[in-house]
């Protein structure tokens, strides 16, 4: 048996050198016969021709002319989306449960909770123009200094927080932290004097 060639081709240099492996001319073999080539992966040019021919949809399956086209590519997943958490309440002050663990009655309670904190009074700090003026100067909840322009809630005791400061702490303890009087009490009371 005689061993064949193989050939790579190299790309022709126009310049003194040549450019390509001694061995036979891959042009000048007869169509039907068999090329060698890059580890013998062509069988024939004829027959390469003809699978790239049939074999367009790229997923090895041919299309006859009855056949139905292929299904359309599915649209990439949207993008990370992270959920909103589910908010956190306490019904009592030692208890801390999610929203979706409560029960009817610690949700009517909730509710009515923070509607009462939404009627109390919010204003912006602004601490005077004389320094001598004797007002609060720090939240007691965060224990920061009030800054011009702060959001600020008062209590029917008149004492002064920060608005997310006191919402928070009303949420739990429904008391001032400064002189521990009730606020729902001094509120309710507010209401039916005026």
């Amino acid at each position: 048996m005689p061993r064949e060639r193989l050939f790579f081709p190299l790309p022709r240099d126009s310049g003194a050198g040549g450019g390509s492996l001694p061995g036979p001319d891959p042009a000048a073999a007869p169509s039907g016969q068999a090329r060698v080539g890059m580890g013998g992966c062509l069988s024939s040019q004829a027959a390469d021709d003809l699978s790239l021919l049939n074999d367009s949809t790229g997923d090895g399956a041919s299309l006859g002319p009855g056949d139905p086209p292929p299904p359309p590519i599915p649209a990439p997943p949207p993008p990370y989306q992270e959920h909103a958490p589910i908010p956190v309440y306490h019904p009592t002050p030692s208890q801390a449960r999610l929203a979706t663990q409560l029960t009817e009655e610690e949700q009517i309670r909730i509710a009515q909770r923070i509607g009462l904190i939404q009627h109390l009074p919010k204003g912006i700090f602004d601490p005077g123009s004389e320094p001598s003026e004797k007002k609060i100067k720090e939240c007691v909840i965060c224990m920061l200094d009030f800054v011009y322009g702060d959001p600020i809630r008062f209590l029917p005791c008149l004492h002064i927080y920060h608005v997310h400061c006191i919402d928070d702490w009303l949420m739990r303890s429904f008391t001032c932290p400064s002189c521990m009087e009730p606020v729902d009490a001094a509120l309710l009371s507010s209401y039916e004097n005026n």
